[in-house]
């Protein structure tokens, strides 16, 4: 089995680094996938409730047999259900979707900043917190401005802000502010999917290590510091994306790949997406 590097997060929970994230898996195949990422030796599932796939989740998590105190579940509140009640009934809502008695982390999924209603979620998840109902609370896809209006709160500095993050796109704004403010910083979509792939240095560093460029991508963050949440459905890849441990990138090669910063988005932006 592998031995999956922790993460201690700013309330002194550990987080896997390395995470099996479902985006975009049918409910009905997400059972199977999330089964074959458990028996690679993934401990962390990301899902959310829009993915529509916290049942699959949950039948995978059941069925597995593991430990609740072995396995770390994220899931996160989606815009519609912004503001305090909404997201209490959408952590409910979730909660029994996936069948579990409490979450490991639990997030907003966007800010919506049109609303702001973001600042109401983050008050009931402070209750959650509070209540046991979670170990771990933060945000994703959220950018300064916005977390520094939660930070003005007064209470609860986020434990994660979980943003699109690879080399074509690397937030070094949001990366920087993490880090003063004890954030840890997640990636979704670490390989672009699959857009930095076939980039020439990508290609020559996995030539030189014998390696695939999803693999000296991943790794690439993981030296960085970042958590990751890699996707695939087909189970020789769900094992290849956590084979990464046992080789390391020279100072050159991580230059190298932080020159494909090319304001690379794949996804919506935060200051304009309200859902």
């Amino acid at each position: 089995m592998t031995s999956i590097p922790t993460i201690t997060l700013n309330n002194g929970v550990d987080m896997p680094q390395i995470g099996y994230g479902v985006f975009q898996v049918p409910d009905a195949e997400t059972e199977q996938a999330v089964t074959a990422a458990l028996a690679a030796g993934y401990r962390s599932i990301d899902t959310a409730a829009i993915y529509g796939n916290e049942a699959g989740v949950g039948r995978a998590l059941a069925a597995s047999g593991l430990p609740r105190e072995e396995l770390f579940v994220t899931s996160k509140v989606w815009i519609a259900d912004l503001g305090f009640e909404a997201t209490l009934a959408a952590y409910d809502a979730s909660l029994a979707k996936l069948g579990l008695d409490y979450l490991d982390l639990y997030l907003i999924h966007w800010p919506a900043p049109e609303t702001e209603l973001y600042l109401e979620s983050w008050r009931a998840l402070e209750q959650l917190l509070a209540a046991g109902k979670v170990r771990a609370i933060g945000v994703s896809n959220f950018l300064p401005e916005h977390l520094e209006r939660i930070i003005a709160l007064g209470g609860s500095v986020p434990a994660v802000n979980q943003v699109e993050l690879h080399p074509a796109l690397q937030q070094r704004d949001i990366q920087a502010f993490d880090a003063v403010r004890g954030i840890a910083t997640e990636a979704w979509s670490p390989l672009a999917q699959g857009a930095v792939l076939a980039e020439a240095a990508v290609v020559a560093i996995a030539a030189a290590h014998g390696r695939t460029p999803a693999q000296v991508i991943l790794r690439w963050h993981l030296h960085q510091g970042r958590i990751i949440i890699p996707k695939s459905v087909t189970p020789s890849r769900i094992a290849e994306n956590l084979d990464i441990l046992d080789f390391t990138l020279s100072v050159a090669e991580l230059a190298s790949l932080d020159a494909l910063e090319r304001d690379g988005r794949t996804g919506p932006h935060p200051a304009t997406f309200n859902g």
